[in-house]
């Protein structure tokens, strides 16, 4: 018998957030306050300009193509083998071990086919399920997610409500950015405390402001729960301060990118968490590039719809950040096929989840050992740590964690060859001495093993003032944003998307590529189409029936200019390329929309009733 009383729901963030409300987990409501205070308390001077706003962004569902999905198979000691879909390997390993009262090495963990992910699978979701079975049955255990309960079984990026007031001279130089934000993290807590600390560290965006007052909370309320998604906070900010910038520029009588340009940080620049940008920044850049495209072709087809251009420029953090110990592990041998030819295989634990990291990293192997023949290894956990696929870091941690594997590797190939401790090349299968090329071939009588754990340089946590050396690197950049409003049916037609990218070096230029289309049509989905709708704590379109994502008719002609600074510190000098082509996708078309009818834009996704209502 079970006696239980039904309270009500708490769904609204605000109400979640108020002292005295019930509190839905232990200690309360408050998932996080990250606070931040910047510089000097914000002036008082009446001849200043000030803009104040208030923007919301919704609930978004990563939307990846392929449910969840694991086989569990018991193994003859007593443990099991899972065989899933996931962003990290290892830590599912970690939080699989605890659930079913096994040690971690009673656990195997191998990557199985991975649709898309983008956030939604760094939450543990059918494997635990799955392995229980196969451990209580003794027999294999498959089970995958109908698209139902996959909407309902992993978490969605955070719906949010941001307050800010700009404050500049009236020659637009800002002067002080404040933002009140908040984020709705549903019923469990997940990543939501990271994620609110980007919201947090980005809140100013990519700008010198000398001083930044910001407040970042994150709740508990008895909706989905919320956690990773592309963008991670930053996001959600990057529309509302992109949108305060227009809003500027348009009290101040300036030219919208010009406001930019005037504020735009650079190498040197002090960022709001007191840190020195010190790689690239080119901001100005990157602004002036998608500027400079000629305009979009004009309508031939006489529809009633009127035009309007917006633009965006965002930053967000690349790897781990606030002194979290991040690392990544590879594995490379290097031996002799039975036909004599040389031969590499390269092994991580690092998740393909679509963005071609399999594909670089048998490129790192091709281009430190010069060999054409590079297989892959099974992605599992009988090799180290490679971190999770997520902030936009796996190809710099693991990357560099293949370079610096095959480095040993050559360092062992020179030493065979009688070079020991020189920095010769390894091209054409051939050691390149200085008296000659030395086949591989003949150096490979024993193979070589070599495993290698990669770092990037230390971070420290912010302070209670949210300050401090946080980040490893920023990534930054600009969109500019055609569209067509046809306002008496309120529909919005995206003409052309300009994107300019700083990626450090193309390691894969196609790869890139697709990361920036990829990247510009998920913020499109943002922009205009893409929210979870949620009464009282349900899902109300849980499928692709009702939650509309882009298709190849929505999205408009893509333009894209990247940009190679190459940074001192990385591998390659690359920059992580994932994030930040979506980042200000829904800033920009927000921006378009406002000039092409006038209506006060301050939310995304776009309703019809929003555009309507600036025609009545």
């Amino acid at each position: 018998m079970v006696d239980f009383e039904v309270l009500p729901a708490i769904t609204d963030a605000e109400a979640a957030a108020e002292p005295g409300t019930a509190a839905l987990h232990p200690g309360g409501n408050l998932v996080r306050h990250m606070r931040m205070r910047h510089g000097d308390p914000v002036p008082d001077d009446t001849d200043l300009v000030r803009v104040s706003g208030e923007y919301h962004v919704g609930m978004q569902d990563q939307a990846f193509l392929g449910p969840e999905s694991c086989l569990a198979e018991p193994t003859a000691t007593g443990g099991v083998h899972v065989r899933c879909s996931t962003q990290w390997l290892h830590i599912d390993r970690d939080q699989l071990a605890e659930a079913l009262g096994l040690p971690p090495e009673q656990l195997r963990l191998t990557l199985a086919g991975v649709g898309g992910a983008f956030g939604g699978r760094e939450d543990l979701s059918v494997q635990a399920h799955a392995a229980l079975l196969a451990l209580r049955t003794g027999r294999p255990v498959a089970m995958s997610y109908p698209r139902r309960e996959s909407f309902v079984g992993h978490v969605h990026r955070h719906p949010a409500r941001m307050r800010y007031t700009h404050t500049a001279t009236r020659d637009g130089r800002l002067v002080a950015v404040e933002a009140d934000i908040l984020l709705d993290g549903g019923a469990y807590a997940s990543t939501s405390p990271a994620v609110v600390g980007n919201a947090g560290c980005f809140a100013a965006g990519p700008y010198a402001v000398p001083t930044v007052h910001v407040d970042a909370r994150v709740v508990y309320t008895n909706n989905p729960p919320c956690g990773a998604m592309r963008g991670f906070g930053a996001i959600q900010v990057c529309f509302a301060y992109e949108s305060q910038m227009d809003e500027l520029a348009r009290v101040l009588g300036m030219d919208p990118v010009e406001l930019r340009l005037r504020n735009a940080v650079s190498t040197g620049s002090t960022m709001a968490t007191g840190q020195t940008v010190d790689g690239p920044a080119p901001v100005a850049e990157l602004l002036e590039r998608v500027a400079a495209r000629p305009p979009a072709p004009p309508r031939t087809d006489g529809a009633p719809t009127v035009r309007g251009v917006g633009y965006g420029v965002s930053i967000k953090n690349i790897c781990k950040s606030a002194g979290v110990d991040d690392y990544g592990t590879a594995r490379v041998r290097l031996f002799r096929r039975p036909d004599g030819r040389p031969a590499a295989q390269v092994q991580t634990a690092a998740s393909e989840v679509g963005q071609g990291l399999v594909t670089v990293q048998q490129q790192i192997v091709r281009t430190e050992l010069g060999v054409d023949d590079v297989g892959f290894l099974p992605t599992d956990t009988t090799v180290g740590d490679a971190g999770t696929a997520s902030a936009s870091r796996q190809t710099w941690m693991s990357g560099g964690a293949v370079q610096l594997a095959c480095r040993q590797v050559r360092a062992e190939l020179l030493a065979r060859a009688g070079c020991a401790g020189a920095d010769l090349p390894v091209q054409d299968g051939a050691v390149q001495t200085p008296v000659g090329p030395v086949d591989l071939a003949d150096l490979l009588d024993a193979e070589i093993d070599e495993t290698a754990v990669f770092r990037h340089r230390t971070t420290s946590p912010l302070d209670e003032n949210g300050q401090g050396d946080a980040h490893v690197a920023y990534a930054f950049a600009a969109h500019r944003v055609t569209v067509d409003v046809d306002v008496e049916l309120g529909t919005i037609e995206v003409v052309e998307v300009a994107c300019a990218q700083d990626v450090g070096k193309a390691v894969n230029p196609l790869g890139v590529a697709g990361q920036m289309h990829g990247g510009i049509v998920q913020g499109l989905g943002l922009a205009v189409m893409e929210e979870i709708q949620v009464r009282d704590g349900r899902i109300l379109n849980p499928g692709f029936t009702d939650y509309l994502i882009p298709t190849a008719a929505d999205v408009g002609v893509h333009h894209l200019d990247v940009l190679e600074h190459p940074r001192p510190d990385s591998p390659y000098g690359l920059t992580g390329v994932g994030e930040p082509p979506m980042l200000s996708v829904p800033a920009a078309v927000a921006a378009a929309v406002r000039q092409a009818t006038g209506a006060d834009i301050r939310r995304v996704p776009i309703r019809p009733q929003d555009l309507t209502a600036a025609s009545g």
